[in-house]
């Protein structure tokens, strides 16, 4: 018997939707569909806005989640219509939202994390309990509310005799440390895809750099990198998480406004291609010694520069895209998410401590019936 679930991830590239139709009933799940849906140019405007303190963000936050929502069952919809699956056969969907703000720990010593999400408007469109706000239990108990995939990845990408690694290149990224004996690290590196695309954005008119070809024809400037790299983020130790909250385009502007407001507008692309190398290398250098391959999943997995220079850095290691163990990049996070919202109906805690630095293991989500 199926024991599906979809999976429905939007990231901090905030450029579309995944989704995933996937059935657990093997243990391992198996992906039975993938669809995307692309988010209109003014709904994606919005939900860039809404990462920065604005006017009426209460009403312009309620109606881009319900905005949202509509491209989440038109992707729901997809899977269905592709696997000739009726609504009443899926056990639930695991909604992420969109995260427009994360600042965890902060201001009153628990903070929040802020994902835009009407669950019970996707329930009515789909007829399909819904399972979302994955990330606030980790936070009130003390934890980042990030990274949560990692419990998935030791599942899918796990080896019981080396040293692996999981790096999701989204618009931050983050990476997972899978050691043999079973222990786990998970955190946010710093920025990925986010501010490559941001500055291609406001100077080629593109949402991305296509496989890095705008970074590969520029060079980069070793000193706008340092002074990239002399974030005190990056030196910070893990649990830690970040976001558009930290690393956005006015973070940018300050750093080149500070002596490298000339450079040619190819050369800072190459050098935040470097940014996302060097910090992500930096870090499976320090946190994971001995590493054996890196899995890399999301956008950053098809930009071809940027794996070439993470290969380059990490020569002891294999550099490979997660489709190498069977589960192509666009797909990982989603089906993460479809695994959350299994785990959460099941009632399964997760041990939370070693990725996001929560007081202990505690059950994700929220449960919104169809």
């Amino acid at each position: 018997m199926q024991d599906l679930y979809i999976g429905l991830m939007s990231g901090t590239s905030i450029d579309g939707v995944d989704g995933v139709l996937a059935d657990f009933s093997s243990g391992r799940p198996q992906v039975l569909a993938h669809a995307g849906g692309d988010f209109a140019p003014a709904l994606r405007a919005e939900l860039l806005a809404l990462n920065t303190p604005g006017d009426n963000e209460l009403h312009r936050a309620a109606l881009a989640g319900n905005g949202l929502m509509r491209v989440y069952a038109q992707v729901a919809g997809q899977l269905l219509a592709a696997t000739r699956t009726e609504a009443r056969s899926v056990a639930a969907i695991g909604a992420h939202g969109q995260t427009v703000r994360h600042r965890p720990r902060e201001f009153d010593g628990t903070g929040y994390t802020l994902q835009l999400c009407q669950p019970a408007l996707l329930a009515e469109l789909t007829g399909i309990a819904v399972v979302a706000d994955f990330r606030s239990r980790d936070v009130a108990a003390g934890g980042q509310g990030a990274p949560l995939a990692p419990f998935f990845h030791r599942g899918w990408f796990g080896d019981d005799a080396q040293t692996v690694g999981v790096l999701n290149l989204g618009g931050i990224a983050n990476l997972t440390v899978l050691r043999p004996q079973g222990d786990m690290l998970g955190f946010d590196c710093g920025p990925a895809n986010g501010l490559m695309d941001g500055w291609c954005a406001r100077h080629r008119g593109q949402p991305f750099d296509a496989d890095g070809a705008w970074a590969a024809s520029g060079r980069m400037q070793p000193g706008l990198l340092a002074a990239l790299l002399a974030e005190p983020y990056f030196g910070e130790v893990p649990p830690k998480s970040t976001g558009r909250d930290l690393f956005n385009m006015d973070w940018l502007d300050r750093r080149l406004a500070a002596g490298f407001a000339g450079l040619a507008a190819a050369d800072v692309q190459a050098t935040l291609a470097e940014l996302t190398a060097c910090s992500c290398a930096d870090d499976v250098r320090r946190h994971a010694p001995g590493l054996h391959k890196l899995y890399v999943c999301g956008g950053g997995a098809l930009n071809g520069h940027l794996m070439r220079h993470l290969q380059a850095l990490l020569p002891q290691a294999r550099v490979l895209s997660s489709a190498e163990a069977g589960l192509p990049p666009q797909q990982v996070e989603a089906t993460a998410f479809a695994w959350l919202a299994r785990q959460c109906l099941r009632g399964e805690k997760l041990p939370l401590t070693s990725t996001t630095g929560a007081l202990g293991a505690r059950v994700l989500g929220a449960v919104y019936p169809a």
